[in-house]
């Protein structure tokens, strides 16, 4: 980063000249930062036009998490989702499909952006320890217990949570026995306690806010954050208004989010899982889903209206903010996806 009063005369820099120098600094950081996005929310359906993954590849994005099923979807649905994203990916020339981070790194060496899957919940796992080990098999590196409403494997933010129950515990196990990451996004409270109590491995929160900023129950209260940072491992920042505030994706609050989680958990432990999503997902196919199961989205905790998300675009912008208040570049590149590097690193393998 440029320092403060630097000339060409020895004298002192206007603010014009200060504020390219800074944002010019900002953006060679970036562009030399590995950026990992620990989630993607778009709808996963066999037909979902993959040519928009475009959308995180022109923003510099190194790696995404590719949700492939979640717990409103029988099983079934993820299976036939896992095998045309595969299908996509492998004739592609622009992304790799990356089960490791030798892999991950290989792709960014050539240009590719990385892609591996996860579900959001286990439902979409019938109940079946074997089907946990075919999702790794076919990609799937990260796995949450419930999506807002309890599950076959524990609590739902938005619902009375009983903790992890017995095929909960036992996937804890597998997962680490596996080298898949355990997430507790959209999970209860409880329930993410009792995992990352149980689990060997480092546990993530991939796309979660602090409640302390924004009191919604998708968000995670401190307790919960420091218990994910004493396991090792890493909470990711939700681009989405509702969680950042009253419809609210503008890039301070964006840092605000970030900033309260570095000085909370440790600048080891911060991450960003924007959970962006296609717009035309929200217009057509999200709307017709949420009309199947609106339970999972309960109404006092979502009014209704647009959805708006801040776009993996942001990110640019967000690392020129952090400079901007004084944070260093070795705690933005560590948020921008050093972090959530180290811990995939750790435990897949």
């Amino acid at each position: 980063m440029a320092e403060p009063g630097r000339g060409g005369d020895g004298g002192g820099m206007d603010g014009a000249g200060a504020g390219a120098s800074a944002a010019a600094d900002a953006e060679a950081l970036y562009a030399s930062a590995f950026v990992w996005d620990a989630h993607a929310g778009f709808e996963s359906r066999p037909t979902t036009d993959l040519r928009n993954l475009s959308i995180w590849k022109d923003a510099g994005v190194d790696f995404l998490s590719v949700n492939v099923g979640y717990d409103v979807r029988p099983w079934t649905d993820t299976i036939r989702v896992l095998a045309a994203f595969r299908r996509w990916l492998e004739a592609s020339g622009e992304y790799a499909l990356a089960g490791t981070i030798a892999e991950v790194r290989a792709a960014r060496a050539a240009g590719r952006m990385a892609v591996a899957f996860d579900l959001e919940g286990m439902n979409a796992l019938d109940g079946s320890l074997d089907l946990l080990r075919l999702v790794h098999t076919l990609g799937v590196r990260q796995i949450l217990f419930a999506y807002n409403r309890n599950s076959v494997a524990g609590g739902g933010c938005h619902d009375e949570d009983p903790g992890l129950t017995g095929f909960g515990r036992a996937a804890v196990r597998e997962m680490n026995a596996l080298g898949i990451l355990i997430d507790c996004s959209h999970c209860g409270y409880r329930t993410t306690l009792e995992a990352m109590e149980r689990s060997r491995a480092p546990v993530v929160f991939s796309h979660s806010n602090p409640r302390a900023l924004r009191d919604h129950e998708r968000n995670i209260r401190d307790e919960q954050a420091r218990a994910c940072a004493a396991t090792g491992g890493v909470v990711g920042v939700n681009g989405i208004g509702l969680f950042l505030g009253e419809d609210d994706i503008r890039t301070p609050t964006l840092a605000d989010h970030v900033e309260y989680l570095l000085d909370l958990v440790g600048p080891d432990h911060v991450g960003i899982g924007l959970d962006y999503f296609f717009e035309a997902d929200v217009d057509a196919s999200f709307q017709e889903t949420l009309a199947e199961n609106e339970d999972y989205w309960p109404r006092e905790q979502y009014p209704g209206g647009a959805v708006r998300c801040a776009p993996p675009s942001r990110l640019r912008e967000l690392t020129a903010e952090l400079l901007r208040r004084g944070r260093s570049e070795a705690e933005v590149r560590a948020v921008l996806g050093g972090n959530f590097l180290r811990v995939a690193g750790e435990v897949w393998g």
